[in-house]
């Protein structure tokens, strides 16, 4: 039986039929949506406590436990006496319940939204429909008193809004303005600070022929905000209620602020008569435009993501070996991080064009192989496999045997992917860099040329040069702003918490830019970098500085708890269980931590006098000696590698590094 669990309103559960699941008291309720808030992550028993009861009572901890037992009794009534919880379970030091996305509305919500940010405005203003239908009132009614409720729906409720205005964008793009004022109109009575939705509304006015209250809406925006705030309308209020004075009809006016919009719907829909539906030509040209999605910002990297695989299964049905190829290889977005956002689908890509190649005819054109190729050195990071290194050598000799620039580009990316096969390897990437933003600054390539500038920066920290690591920062910044490119912020940012951190500032000062820069990973449609990646770098951070290293029993650690868990298990002073732990450590995978991982391994070795690791910690750090651990990654950093590896010289009663 799926449950499904509601937030967006009173907190509510309803069974497969759709009947109410009777929730009991309060306490029950509240215990449930603070399960929800962790959104899939374990909330110990304490953190429960002390978020159900201002001054927990006595008998506190039995309490929840009671509450987590009858709550179970009511998720699975018919789950027999001694078998174990499917949904509410308890996991280590407390409780987490492991819902499906799509049975938790404020999930689906969230996700939903996320999905229209990259979609056609007729998908988008679906997309917005169903998700705010959803809504049954206040988030978290009911429990919303809470502090970590508090949080939690004001969060939701400034996507709600967000939301509201995203769906009227979409009318307005699809030429129904009058559609848009009853709710804006509504939308604007019961927030009333919110400029965005006033220029909405007036732009809507305008369009549907009404000059004069479009004009009326602005002087009362204008009026309130003066009134009520102290303050003038912003620019975009401004420049509309010039336009519509001046009866503008430019495309470089306010009126014509969404005209890109129209000409889209437009050049859409003549694209829809002129092209047959389920053509060859109509899937090619999917690649195009999830190759721009891609880049577009959260939403699009995510719908992209998901649309692509779809694109290459619908070409492989077509039998066109030709066709598939271009469809898979079609697709170079460039990729700066390591770790795959889906290794699973990262995989089946890597199949698919390995059976397109096999299909090719010989006479098939090479830059068609070459994209192949490419395809597979960049989906193959992070990876073992002896064929990434052979397929980027493959294609980069092909790309500058024709001379195509973009297919070069393309190459050198599966290159860069597959330069982290061992340590000390950052002035081979900073020459990849090098070469990618000469050959893309030449043929005007500014997604390559962006991604050269964040390779040189990542290999340049490794090096410890600041000051030319920070010229590619900016140089980055600039192309991402002139080309609407939003995801690099999130690198930049980062950068500039491990500079702070890598050039001497306090651990307090350099902890706090490294929460900043954390908060911006949620929602930017990178799970491959967001995961563990905050709690990693603050781990290092305390290793290097030789502060204490834990940092919470309920942290969640992603693919890194390998690497972390021998530390946090010594600092608990568990000293069996952390040698067992560090015997089970993985070698780290080959990626841009590479270095930072080995670091925490050669630390944990050094505590628990584990000779042998120490030796192999030190094998596979000495080609890096002369580098920043970690660095490399343009996130953060373990200190100096020759930092450890003299540690290490020392424990093994040896001589120091360089």
């Amino acid at each position: 039986m799926q449950v499904r669990f509601g937030v967006l309103g009173p907190v509510d559960a309803w069974d497969e039929a759709g009947t109410p699941i009777d929730l009991k008291g309060p306490r029950h309720r509240a215990v449930l949506a603070r399960l929800i808030v962790a959104r899939g992550r374990v909330v110990p028993v304490s953190r429960l406590v002390d978020d159900l009861w201002a001054e927990p009572p006595g008998g506190a901890v039995s309490a929840v436990r009671t509450f987590v037992a009858a709550l179970r009794r009511a998720l699975e009534p018919q789950r027999p006496p001694r078998e174990p919880a499917r949904l509410l379970i308890t996991e280590g030091p407390g409780y987490v319940l492991r819902a499906a996305p799509e049975t938790v509305d404020a999930w689906r919500f969230e996700d939903e939204v996320a999905a229209a940010a990259g979609a056609s405005a007729q998908e988008a203003l679906e997309r917005l429909d169903r998700a705010l239908n959803w809504w049954r009132g206040p988030a978290y009614a009911g429990v919303d008193d809470e502090p970590w409720a508090r949080a939690e729906r004001s969060r939701l409720d400034q996507r709600r809004l967000n939301a509201v205005e995203r769906r009227a964008q979409a009318l307005l793009a699809l030429g129904r303005p009058a559609d848009v004022v009853p709710d804006l109109d509504a939308h604007v009575a019961e927030h009333p600070w919110r400029e965005e939705a006033w220029r909405l509304l007036a732009l809507a006015l305008y369009r549907a022929g009404r000059q004069g209250d479009a004009l009326a809406v602005l002087r009362r925006a204008r009026g309130l905000l003066l009134a009520q705030l102290g303050v003038d309308p912003g620019p975009r209020l401004r420049r509309l209620e010039v336009d519509i004075l001046r009866q503008s009809e430019e495309a470089g006016g306010a009126l014509g602020a969404l005209g890109p919009e129209r000409v889209w719907a437009d050049a859409a829909a003549a694209y829809d008569r002129a092209v047959a539906s389920g053509s060859r030509t109509r899937l090619e040209s999917t690649v195009g435009l999830l190759r721009s999605l891609a880049v577009a910002g959260p939403g699009g990297l995510e719908a992209a993501r998901e649309q692509r695989v779809a694109a290459i299964a619908a070409a492989e049905q077509l039998g066109d070996p030709e066709l598939t190829a271009r469809v898979i290889g079609g697709y170079d977005v460039p990729a700066i991080w390591t770790r795959s956002d889906d290794p699973d689908q990262a995989a089946r890509i890597v199949a698919a064009a390995e059976r397109a190649l096999a299909a090719l005819h010989p006479t098939s054109p090479e830059a068609t192989r070459a994209g192949l190729l490419a395809t597979i050195a960049v989906e193959s990071r992070g990876t073992r496999s002896a064929r990434g290194p052979e397929a980027a050598r493959d294609a980069e000799r092909i790309a500058r045997r024709l001379g195509d620039p973009a297919l070069l580009a393309f190459a050198l990316n599966g290159a860069f992917m597959q330069t982290f096969h061992r340590a000390g390897l950052a002035p081979e990437r900073d020459e990849i860099g090098a070469g990618l933003v000469a050959l893309s600054a030449r043929h005007g390539l500014a997604s390559f040329e962006i991604l050269g500038h964040l390779i040189r920066l990542q290999a340049r920290s490794a090096l410890a040069d600041f000051h030319t690591a920070d010229q590619h920062a900016a140089a980055a910044d600039r192309l991402a702003a002139r080309h609407e490119r939003p995801l690099v912020g999130v690198f930049t940012q980062w950068y500039r918490a491990l500079r702070l951190a890598a050039t001497g500032a306090s651990p307090p000062d350099a902890e706090a830019a490294y929460r900043e820069a954390g908060a911006q990973l949620p929602g930017a449609g990178m799970p491959g970098v967001e995961q563990g990646l905050l709690p990693l770098a603050l781990l290092s951070l305390r290793v290097w500085r030789g502060l204490p290293v834990d940092v919470g029993e309920d942290t969640d650690w992603g693919p890194y708890a390998p690497w972390a868990r021998p530390l946090l298990l010594l600092a608990r002073d568990r000293r069996p269980d952390a040698a067992t732990a560090l015997r089970q450590t993985p070698n780290p995978p080959p990626d841009l931590l590479f270095e930072a991982l080995w670091c925490l391994t050669a630390q944990a070795a050094i505590a628990l006098d584990d000779r042998t690791m120490m030796r192999r910690a030190q094998t596979e750090l000495a080609p890096a000696a002369r580098e920043l651990a970690g660095a490399g990654s343009g996130m953060l950093t373990v200190g100096p590698v020759s930092g450890h590896l003299n540690d290490l010289a020392a424990a093994l009663g040896g001589t120091p590094g360089p």
